[in-house]
């Protein structure tokens, strides 16, 4: 064990290693309740993209453990099944199938980077805050999902939205809900997601809102329902590069940063550069690779990942658990399927999980124009247009020809000017 994990030279031992792998799991095990929750609206079978949530999650969590050796957990990502979900399917009309074909070139294609140095030049090509804004903008869509499925915000004639009828008792109970959870994020429970959503079904069932099903145990089944069921031709014949760019872009970007913010929490960082990238960033790409073939959206590393390096966890023996842990969700798939189907339980999660995205806007520097309006843009625009992928094409637009006109064409990257340009066609000609 200390052999493969370098438990000793890393000042850890197993048993601390399985407390952070316990504690990492209850941060982040909401995921196997939302995320199927989020992409059955698409039409997909609930108990198959369950199946698909936790097996993708376990593949690229156990190659980031036994391969990488970080305490880092991978799971479908939250804002990029809300694209899928919202924007791709529900928006665009494509279908599930075609969708998840994307997905999969997407992971194809961040495998390839992720073996390649290329994976650098893009990143670098992006300016930082627009990254910011693409995170906070995502944050501020899922909270509107969050809102809108609880019905707090509802439709208006006159308006377009407007805020809904509190004392509907499912409108009621999310608000309840969501103030159980800011009280056990206020006083820094581990799992204050998870705990809340119990403590919200609780009452849910009490008040006549959930009803119990026939058994809360039973052996895996379902898969069959959307694994290999992706459709690779219809993503050329539909013309859905910008979903590919966009799927590709944010998990590449929001995983490396990530990864480096648990690795330096951990101590992990050697010269502020980041030991064994590659197989790190692989972890995510076979995560998301796998998960497309399986019926799920993208994966991406998890930030609740530092509650368990909080606790000391400092090895893949962390992630190896939290894998075992995940193992352990899929024969619980009757009770997930009630609890998913209830928005006072799902919604807040939504809401709260937006909030800690916008946290990254007070590193945007405001007083710069040509920084600043873009990245703006992309954050109001995202949840306007009900589209992650408008919402970033328009601010790469903007970016380059405030510097331009500022007389700074050469702070942007050559690259980034091509991206432009791209999502200038896709925006004008193909959007609608």
């Amino acid at each position: 064990m200390d052999q493969l994990f370098k438990l000793k030279e890393r000042g850890t031992s197993v048993a601390t290693e399985l407390m952070a792998g316990v504690t990492t799991f209850l941060t982040m095990v909401y995921i196997v309740i939302v995320n199927p929750g989020i992409l059955s609206t698409t039409g997909m079978d609930f108990h198959g993209v369950f199946m698909a949530t936790v097996l993708a999650s376990i593949v690229a969590t156990l190659i980031m453990g036994l391969f990488a050796n970080y305490p880092i957990v991978i799971a479908p990502g939250m804002g990029l099944n809300a694209y899928f979900a919202f924007t791709v399917v529900g928006g665009n009309g494509v279908p599930w199938q075609i969708a998840l074909g994307a997905v999969f070139i997407a992971g194809v294609l961040f495998i390839v980077l992720s073996l390649t140095s290329f994976r650098y030049v893009l990143l670098d090509a992006i300016p930082t805050s627009l990254k910011h804004a693409i995170t906070a903008g995502i944050g501020l869509f899922i909270t509107f999902i969050g809102l809108q499925n609880a019905k707090i915000i509802v439709s208006s004639p006159t308006t377009l939205l407007t805020l809904g009828n509190l004392r509907e008792p499912m409108t009621a109970l999310t608000l309840i809900g969501l103030i159980i959870s800011l009280v056990l994020l206020a006083y820094q429970v581990r799992g204050y997601l998870f705990f809340g959503m119990l403590i919200t079904a609780v009452l849910a069932w009490m008040y006549g809102l959930l009803a119990l099903p026939d058994t809360f145990v039973a052996a895996p089944a379902g898969l069959v329902a959307t694994a290999f069921q992706l459709d690779i031709k219809g993503v050329f014949t539909s013309g859905l590069y910008a979903v590919i760019f966009t799927f590709l872009l944010i998990t590449l970007f929001d995983t490396t940063g990530t990864m480096l913010g648990v690795a330096e929490q951990a101590g992990l960082l050697k010269e502020n550069k980041f030991p064994r990238s590659r197989g790190a960033l692989l972890a995510d790409a076979v995560g998301t690779t796998t998960g497309a073939l399986l019926g799920t959206s993208p994966t991406s590393a998890y930030i609740e990942s530092s509650s368990g390096v909080a606790v000391g966890g400092r090895t893949g023996l962390t992630a190896v658990i939290v894998s075992l842990l995940l193992a352990l969700t899929l024969l619980f798939s009757p009770i997930i399927a009630v609890l998913a189907s209830i928005p006072a339980i799902t919604a807040p999660t939504l809401i709260i999980v937006g909030f800690l995205m916008m946290n990254v806007l007070r590193q945007i520097e405001w007083q710069d124009l040509e920084e600043a309006f873009p990245a703006f843009l992309i954050v109001v625009l995202m949840p306007l247009t009900y589209s992650i992928a408008t919402g970033i094409g328009i601010g790469f637009i903007v970016y380059p020809i405030l510097k331009v006109i500022r007389g700074k064409r050469k702070d942007v990257h050559p690259i980034f000017y091509l991206f432009a340009v791209l999502f200038f066609v896709q925006i004008v000609f193909f959007t609608h």
